[in-house]
């Protein structure tokens, strides 16, 4: 889909977005300095696994984002 095609997000998509953007980045966070301080080594894997995941989910938000800021209404901007 092409950006002519898309519609503008709402606000409260924008809020939902944005909500998600930041709690992707805490699960990031949080994964990180697990995954740093555990002497397990299967749990530091499966964190620095975790941290990947959140770090795709994030890009695909900021992406989305980027597609549509072309569409927000001037004032916005």
């Amino acid at each position: 889909m092409n950006a002519q095609q898309m519609q503008a997000l709402s606000g409260k998509e924008l809020e939902y977005i944005s909500d998600s953007i930041t709690n992707e980045d805490i699960q990031i966070k949080l994964c990180s300095m697990v995954a740093s301080t555990t002497q397990n080594q299967a749990i530091r894997q499966a964190c620095q696994q975790f941290v990947q995941t959140h770090e795709q989910h994030l890009k695909m938000l900021t992406d989305c984002l980027r597609q549509h800021e072309q569409l927000a209404p001037a004032q916005l901007q």
